[in-house]
Formats: structure tokens, C-alpha cells, sequence
């Protein structure tokens, strides 16, 4: 029986990548479902093609402009609602999530509470809450599965030994487009710029979180919680040529890498098959075009993300939370061209030193924590 995939966030990057790998791969896989975010167009194509037996988008609009014909030929369901509904499915073996940020949340839990393979590609969730999703999965059975090439870079690192023989993990980071800057440069960074990736195109956010590094940020608190190793074991470096996804070294010294072209498609696929390796929609990579590989320790004073992610991740509680929907809300002031771009770490360290972050640790709690933190950062704008 090929094994059945729910694709959340179908329509973005990671989600028509997996699509790809999906197609790639053949007889084994079949799409069950996908939802989207406000992408008609280009969910009744996928549909045609895939034809899943459920579909859904989150947007009103978006689901006025789906044709009777996608309406006739798969289940269509509308509102965020959908994503827990797709996550749940008895009859689910996978379950990717690439929602954007914060909102990924629900379906990462409704997934683990359902025992599924949960194929995890936005970071936020695991960073702002990242006890309470690894507690779940384990209490019923369900597998976590890092999609970001890093931490699946990581799993693959770990492979070569135990839990007792990890001195550190190693996160690469291209750097984004400012790693060379000085600080003079980045206090004059302009919109325009920090959406221009030097190397991929990507969605917005995290085209912004690239260029603060944030997006590192989160990994370390990510990473902490899927691999079990506290955040001051867990360095960053920035590597800009992308060809070293990550390293683990070990206690005797080794040091081992994963090496491959910086294509999602490939952790997107080891997710799939884990834990086996299959021919499929990558290609291999060719180190004798690779000149030189960089490495450089990232620059606190440029990037004060890199420094209070461990100052969070430390605090612990609800202060992962805080982090993140404080990053989530100046990045959306930041896009709707309200604040400057070296406003946006001034307004998150603002939140972590403000906004509320003390009891238990708890689904509730970390959503209250989010909204609590969202209207704060908002109101700093007013």
C-alpha cells in the first residue's frame, strides 16, 4: 500500500516541492490532502493533477474562486479549521505542516495527538513551543520529523552515534544578504534590500528572518527540543556557500557533515521515506566545483537575535514564546513598511523585557503568551 501524505501549506515553496518529491518517488506515495492559505489558482492545478480525496483553504475568498469542477471532483473544505481536520485523518501515514510561523501550531499538535509521522517544516511551533509538541508526540506514539535542511541535517549527523557521544551540534547559516555588513550599514538597511536574498527566492518572513538571522534563532530553539540537547551545546556558523546543512561533533573529536546541493527536496524526501534512502528528485552533488567552504562565527552587535535566543532558550518557560510571536508581529510592522528594519530586533528585545512570561508551560498559555505579546509589540507603533 503506498503510504498516504497530508500536505498543509501545499501552495508555498516547501509545499509544492513535496509535491515534486511526491511525483518523483512514484507508486509508493499518493496525496490524501492539501490545504493552502488563499492560493486558488494554484490549488485547484494541484488538485487536477494529484487528485486527493480532501482539499481545503483557508481563505473566504480563496475558496469563492475554486471552480465547481475542483468542488465536484474532492472533498473542499474552507477556514483555518481544515489544517487540524487534514492533520487528524485516520487514514493519514505522513503529515507535512509548512503553514508559515506561529499558525502552524494547532496542526503540529492535532498531528502528534494522532500518532502520525508529523513532517515539521516551519520552525516557529517547535521554537515557541517546543516541550509541549515533543511531550505530545511522545505521549501517543507519533514520530517528529525535521523538514529544514539543518535539523535534517542533523538526523542524518546523529545517525553516527548515540545521545551519550554528542559534545555539540553545529546549525550552518548562508548568512543572508548582510553578514558582511557594518553595523553602520545594517542601521541603514532598506526595505527593498532585505527582501533580496542572495541566493533563494523565498516567501517574505522568512526572507526577513534570514536577513536578521532570526530564522537561525529559532533553529537553535528548535533544534534543542527535537534532538534533547540544551541551546549551549549548540553553536551556529555561518557558511556561506550552503553545501555543510549542519555538523555534530562527537566527544572524541570526529566531526561529521552532511554535504548535498541546497535543494529542499531532499530533506523533504528523507522525511518521506525515513528511515530508508531512495533514488528520486535529487541530484548529487559535485565538490569538484566547489572551490573553497567558508566558516565564520555570526556577529552578536550585527545579528542580537543569535545572543537572545540563548538568553530565551536559558529563562526557558514562556520566553520562547514571547521571542517568537514578538519576531512574528515587528516582522509584519516591518512588511507593512511601519518600522525600519533595525527596529525590528530593538522592538523583539523590548518584548522579552516586557511582556509577561512566567507560569506553567501549557497549550493555553502559550497562545495567551503569543496574542499578549502581538498587541504589545503592536502598540510600541502607534
Amino acid at each position: 500500500m503506498p503510504k498516504r501524505v497530508v500536505i498543509l501549506g501545499s501552495t508555498g515553496s516547501i509545499g509544492t516541492s513535496a509535491l515534486n518529491v511526491i511525483e518523483a518517488l512514484g507508486d509508493d506515495f499518493e496525496v490524501l490532502a492539501l490545504a493552502a492559505n488563499k492560493n486558488s489558482d494554484l490549488l485547484e492545478t494541484q488538485i487536477q493533477k494529484f487528485k486527493p480525496l480532501y482539499a481545503g483553504i483557508v481563505s473566504e475568498e480563496g475558496y469563492s474562486s475554486l471552480s465547481d469542477t475542483a468542488k465536484r471532483s474532492t472533498s473542499v473544505s474552507r477556514g483555518s479549521e481544515c489544517l487540524e481536520h487534514f492533520a487528524s485523518l485516520p487514514e493519514a501515514d505522513i503529515v507535512l505542516v509548512a503553514v508559515v510561523g506561529f499558525a502552524g501550531l494547532n496542526a503540529v499538535m492535532a498531528a502528534a495527538k494522532a500518532g502520525k509521522r508529523v513532517a515539521v517544516a516551519n520552525k516557529e511551533p517547535l521554537a515557541a513551543a517546543g516541550s509541549i509538541v515533543t511531550k505530545t508526540a511522545k505521549q501517543y506514539g507519533a514520530e517528529l520529523l525535521p523538514v529544514d535542511s539543518e535539523h535534517s541535517a542533523l538526523a542524518q549527523c546523529l545517525r553516527s552515534g548515540n545521545q551519550k557521544e554528542v559534545s555539540k551540534l553545529v546549525l550552518t547559516a548562508s548568512g543572508g544578504p548582510f553578514h558582511e555588513y557594518t553595523l553602520q550599514q545594517i542601521e541603514a538597511v532598506k526595505y527593498e534590500q532585505a527582501l533580496q536574498h542572495p541566493r533563494w527566492n523565498m516567501g517574505r518572513k522568512i526572507t526577513v528572518d534570514s536577513a536578521t538571522m532570526m530564522n537561525k534563532a529559532l533553529e537553535v530553539l528548535e533544534a534543542r527540543w527535537l534532538f534533547d540537547i540544551p541551546a549551549d551545546r549548540i553553536d551556529v556558523l555561518v557558511h556561506p556557500e550552503a553545501l555543510v546543512h549542519s555538523m555534530v561533533e562527537f566527544v572524541d573529536g570526529s566531526v561529521i557533515a552532511q554535504i548535498s546541493e541546497p535543494d529542499m527536496k531532499l530533506p523533504i524526501q528523507y522525511a518521506l521515506t525515513y528511515p530508508e534512502r531512495v533514488s528520486g528528485a535529487c541530484k548529487s552533488v559535485n565538490l569538484a566545483d566547489y572551490q573553497t567552504l567558508t566558516f565564520k562565527s555570526p556577529d552578536c552587535e550585527l545579528f542580537p537575535a543569535m545572543r537572545l535566543c540563548y538568553d530565551v532558550s536559558a529563562e526557558g518557560g514562556l520566553k520562547p514564546a514571547v521571542f517568537n510571536a514578538a519576531n512574528e508581529a515587528a516582522v509584519s510592522l516591518f512588511l507593512n513598511r511601519r518600522i525600519s528594519f533595525i527596529e525590528i530586533m530593538e522592538f523583539v528585545e523590548k518584548a522579552i523585557n516586557n511582556c509577561p512570561s512566567s507560569g506553567e508551560v501549557t497549550a493555553e498559555n502559550i497562545i495567551a503568551a503569543d496574542s499578549e505579546t502581538r498587541r504589545y509589540v503592536y502598540s510600541l507603533k502607534k
